[in-house]
């Protein structure tokens, strides 16, 4: 064992985990059979329970239970109320009926379930693990989390966010490099694209700065990622893209697929989809919907309803330019494989490397 391995050898017993291997908390895309697969394998499995009500929550912690304890709960932390321009919203509601069925004008008035209830929810469900991204959880609730003995493992993707959460009591930071698939975990939307930090100088730098352990993700998808991510100060590696192929997932084929042709250059950082930044897919919608003609993405999270209709229509007929489809940029890494394999696999090749 050397200084790396024993860091993370550390970390896992600290969590429970056989492998400092964990599973990415993606919304809509951590079915229970792949964080239960991830468990069993000796990881940390993950819910991003983002769009989740109460119900869904205590359900999903239930079912992944059945396999082990080993698991975080994510939620994100509201932006403040968007401003809402109507007239912006007739625009990109046009725009949006050339690829889907027509938007009605309501559709931008959908919300994401009360964040209180959901906050609830996670307590009731007493994970070993809540995280959280796009900012820092009140500090009511981070108090209720240390009675409960409950760690809190901390999204950030800026020396000054990883700086902050450590001061509010996170556990572990864990380190998102611009490569990440789906959305930025930035604290200040408004500058999610000017503070694009790849994980090789986000990583050491955060590192240096805390003095919790530290979670490396973003395009990580096999043992070289995990490896360069202990030797540059990482305790544990967060993988989501790379476990998407995975049948666990159960993600659409048309997706699947064309995870497995996405060279690096092949993913787009935009607000296309629901108004926050994220990395997708570079589909047809993606480049019409970021050209110069085109209507500004309303934010978040009226674009998440306003597009509502056509991922669904593009999901339902396999169409991967109208489907949400985040991918971080070391796609073409994930394999078709059960999940379980995958991430003993990565661990093993990560070893080797090491030593």
């Amino acid at each position: 064992m050397n200084a790396l391995t024993s860091r993370a050898e550390a970390f896992c017993a600290r969590f429970g985990l056989d492998l400092p291997i964990l599973l990415a908390p993606m919304a809509g895309a951590c079915p229970p059979s792949l964080s239960a697969a991830v468990v069993e394998a000796g990881g940390l499995g993950a819910c991003g329970a983002l769009l989740m009500q109460p119900e869904a929550i205590a359900a999903w912690a239930d079912q992944v239970r059945a396999a082990g304890e080993a698991f975080q709960i994510n939620l994100w932390i509201p932006d403040p109320a968007p401003a809402r321009d109507r007239a912006h919203e007739a625009r990109v509601r046009e725009f949006l009926g050339h690829w889907g069925p027509p938007v009605p004008e309501e559709a931008g008035d959908a919300a994401p379930p009360d964040f209180r209830a959901q906050c609830a929810a996670l307590l009731a469900a007493g994970p070993p693990v809540v995280s959280s991204i796009m900012g820092l959880y009140p500090q009511d609730f981070v108090a209720r989390l240390k009675d409960r003995g409950i760690a809190w493992f901390a999204t950030v993707s800026t020396v000054a966010e990883a700086r902050a959460a450590e001061a509010a009591g996170a556990d572990v930071i864990v380190a998102q490099g611009a490569e990440a698939g789906g959305h930025r975990g930035s604290f200040d939307a408004a500058r999610a694209e000017q503070q694009l930090v790849g994980l090789f100088a986000l990583l050491p730098a955060v590192a240096d700065a805390v003095s919790v352990p530290v979670v490396a993700t973003g395009g990580i998808a096999d043992g070289r990622g995990v490896a360069a991510a202990l030797a540059l100060g990482a305790s544990a590696a967060q993988v989501g893209t790379g476990f998407l192929r995975c049948p666990e997932a159960g993600i659409p084929r048309a997706w699947a697929d064309a995870l497995a042709r996405t060279a690096p250059e092949d993913t787009t950082v935009s607000r296309v989809f629901s108004g926050r930044a994220g990395r997708s897919l570079t589909t047809d919608y993606v480049r019409a919907a970021t050209a110069a003609d085109a209507p500004e993405p309303a934010p978040y999270p009226v674009q998440r309803g306003l597009t509502a209709a056509m991922r669904a229509a593009g999901q339902k007929e396999g169409d991967i330019h109208r489907m949400q489809a985040w991918a971080g940029q070391s796609a073409a890494l994930a394999k078709a494989e059960p999940a379980g394999k995958l991430a003993r696999r990565i661990w093993e090749d990560a070893q080797a490397l090491l030593g």
